[in-house]
């Protein structure tokens, strides 16, 4: 576990632009589990090279639209059984962090590991989620209308 000092700068960059910490396992749970819609699952780290370039990549995404219908992050070596479990939900893919999920409807439909990051400047890392926003949460924002 790192000391709270070092993560919560971290965390923070992630909540000031509306995605919110699951910080347990039961939350994880029922932040995740057969949601209906679009999720996007952020697994943070203190990892300076990969989740140095991601956090800045989620930051520049969300000024897209559309976006995800729900943001969530677990802190990786922080928040121990909350990332075990979100983990739980992307079937097929061994643990990674920095890593971003996305589920439609609880499902995992799309995911982007560590080594999907982690050579790549934030604007690169960007442009692929948004392409992930307009291909898993542009049909429901098209529904809404």
């Amino acid at each position: 576990m790192y000391p709270d000092i070092m993560v919560i700068p971290m965390r923070e960059e992630l909540t000031r632009v509306g995605v919110q910490e699951l910080r347990t396992p039961e939350e994880v749970d029922r932040a995740i589990a057969a949601q209906p819609g679009t999720t996007m699952v952020v697994v943070n780290s203190i990892c300076g090279c990969a989740a140095g370039r991601m956090r800045p990549a989620v930051r520049m995404a969300l000024q897209h639209s559309p976006r995800p219908q729900r943001m969530f992050s677990v802190f990786a070596g922080q928040d121990i059984g909350a990332t075990e479990r979100a983990r739980g939900y992307f079937t097929g893919y061994p643990p990674s962090s920095p890593s971003i999920a996305f589920l439609r409807d609880g499902k995992l439909v799309h995911m982007l590991q560590r080594s999907d990051i982690e050579h790549r400047d934030a604007a690169d890392i960007a442009s692929e989620l948004k392409q992930a926003f307009d291909r898993f949460c542009g049909e429901q924002m098209a529904a809404k209308s």
